[in-house]
C-alpha cells in the first residue's frame, strides 16, 4: 500500500477543518453548559431572594399586627360621682276603670357609672278618676267592685345601667342612649273608696308597704339632659272595702265591719314619661390607662 503526498496533504486539512469544527461544537457545549449553569444559579438565588423577601414581607406583616392600635371611645355622659334629678308624669297601664296618674321626682346619686341609690317621691290624690263605664255598671247591675284612692307614695331605689349605645336619626344627629332596671321598697299611702256602703262607710289613708322594679329608657339630648321612659310596677298587700254589709244600722255603723278580711296583692303598673338633669354640669374624663 502506498501514499500520495498530495492525497496526505489534502487529508491533513480536512482532519484540521474536523478538529476544528469538533473544537468549537465543545466549546459552544460548554459555553451552553456553563451559560444553563449561570441561569440556574442565578434562578436559585432568584428564587432564595423571593423566599427571603416573602420572609421578610410575613415578619413585616407580624410587626405590623402587633403595633395595631385600638381606639378607646370616651364616655359621652360620665354618670360617675354626678347626681339626677328626674321629674316625670306616671299613668297607669293595667287598670282600665280606675286611672291612678301622679307626679313623680327621682333623685340618685351615682356612686359608679353604672349603679346608683336613690330615692323617688309620687303624689297621686287629686290627679286620680274613675271611669264613667265603671260607674254606670256597678249602678246599672248593683255590682260594687272594690277600688282604692292613692294619696301619695316614697320608695328607695337601686339603679343598674347594663346596656348603652347610640343611634343615628336623619343621617345628621347621632343620639346617645342607655337601657337601665331600677327596682326598690318604699310605701304607698292609700285608702278604699266606699262603693258597696257608702251611706255609713267612710275610710282614712294609711300606709302600704310596697315593692316596685321597671326598666327604663334614656336618650341624651346634650351630656347633662336627657328624656326618658320607664315601665314600673308598684306592688303592695291592699285592704279592699267588705262586699258584705249587716242588715242593723247599728252594725253599718261598726268600722269593724267595713274592710274585708285578709290582704290582697295589688298591682299599679305604670309608664313614666320625664326628663332627667344631671349634676354638676360637666364632668372631667380620664382616659383608660
Amino acid at each position: 500500500m502506498s501514499f500520495d503526498i498530495n492525497e496526505v496533504e489534502e487529508e491533513a486539512p480536512k482532519a484540521k477543518t474536523k478538529a476544528k469544527a469538533k473544537t468549537e461544537v465543545s466549546a459552544d457545549e460548554e459555553a451552553s453548559v456553563s451559560a444553563e449553569g449561570e441561569l440556574d444559579v442565578i434562578g436559585e438565588l432568584a428564587a432564595e431572594d423571593s423566599s427571603v423577601d416573602s420572609e421578610r414581607e410575613k415578619g413585616k406583616k407580624k410587626k405590623e399586627a402587633d403595633e395595631e392600635i385600638y381606639a378607646v371611645q370616651q364616655i359621652y355622659a360620665l354618670r360617675l360621682n354626678r347626681f339626677e334629678l328626674s321629674p316625670s308624669l306616671a299613668f297607669t297601664v293595667n287598670d282600665p276603670y280606675v286611672s291612678h296618674p301622679a307626679l313623680a321626682l327621682a333623685f340618685n346619686y351615682w356612686w359608679t357609672n353604672v349603679l346608683a341609690i336613690g330615692a323617688s317621691f309620687m303624689w297621686y290624690q287629686g290627679l286620680e278618676n274613675e271611669s264613667d263605664l265603671n260607674f254606670h255598671v256597678r249602678r246599672s247591675t248593683r255590682l260594687g267592685v272594690p277600688i282604692t284612692e292613692y294619696q301619695l307614695g316614697a320608695h328607695l331605689n337601686f339603679t343598674y345601667v347594663p346596656l348603652y349605645g347610640k343611634f343615628a336619626m336623619f343621617n345628621n344627629h347621632i343620639f346617645q342612649w342607655d337601657a337601665y332596671v331600677v327596682g326598690g321598697l318604699g310605701f304607698l299611702r292609700t285608702r278604699p273608696v266606699p262603693v258597696v256602703d257608702p251611706e255609713f262607710r267612710n275610710f282614712d289613708f294609711n300606709f302600704r308597704l310596697a315593692f316596685n322594679v321597671g326598666i327604663g329608657l334614656r336618650v341624651f339630648l346634650t351630656r347633662y339632659l336627657a328624656v326618658f321612659s320607664e315601665l314600673r310596677d308598684y306592688a303592695y298587700l291592699e285592704k279592699f272595702e267588705n262586699l258584705e254589709v249587716p242588715l242593723s244600722s247599728e252594725a253599718r255603723r261598726d268600722p269593724g265591719t267595713w274592710l274585708a278580711d285578709g290582704s290582697t296583692l295589688t298591682n299599679n303598673v305604670s309608664v313614666h314619661l320625664g326628663i332627667t338633669l344631671f349634676f354638676p354640669f360637666s364632668f372631667d374624663y380620664r382616659l383608660p390607662k
